[in-house]
């Protein structure tokens, strides 16, 4: 939930903000119950290749050490959370949050065997991890009240959403965790 993809950033995912209190909660609950709660984010070097200035397909967005690649200051990270920077080489671009990170090793030292994936964008960075999260053999459970998409065309995020229930994710909600 960094400030380039919430309203007014420089790939801002309509209504993106509307979801951090939302997912304020469920990193509550998790932390309550003992879980671990990993807070990912874009990392771009300037001149990062999926920047159109590069040929790619995005302005220019979340680079290094920069107010639009900070976490929204409504988003409220609890005491101990794991940070996972993507995306960080001039020249590699990633959607999910286990390319070229260090979250796969983070998860398995820590013996978690379920994940759960909120944030923005629905049809990108969530389809993606999700993906990635069942092909590595995670419970993985989408939070369906905690994402939000981009819905560049008609049908994109239930076309994303169906991708990643076909695959194997469980849909919850907060209702059911609370």
């Amino acid at each position: 939930m960094q400030n380039d993809f919430l309203p007014g950033g420089a790939a801002a995912v309509p209504k993106g903000d509307e979801i951090i209190g939302t997912l304020n909660q469920y990193a509550g609950i998790f932390m309550a119950k003992s879980g671990a709660v990993f807070a990912t984010r874009d990392w771009h070097p300037m001149h990062h290749i999926s920047f159109k200035e590069r040929g790619g397909l995005w302005p220019a967005h979340c680079i290094q050490n920069t107010k639009g690649a900070d976490f929204h200051p409504k988003l409220k990270l609890p005491f101990g959370v794991e940070i996972i920077s993507k995306a960080f080489l001039v020249e590699k671009d990633a959607y999910s949050a286990f390319e070229g990170t260090e979250l796969k090793r983070r998860l398995d030292h820590k013996v978690i065997q379920r994940v759960f994936v909120g944030g923005v964008a629905t049809e990108q960075c969530v389809k993606n991890t999700v993906l990635d999260a069942i092909r590595r053999g995670f419970e993985t459970y989408l939070l369906a009240d905690a994402i939000q998409g981009i819905e560049a065309r008609s049908g994109d995020v239930a076309r994303a959403m169906q991708t990643m229930v076909g695959a194997g994710a469980i849909q919850i909600f907060l209702k059911d965790i609370q």
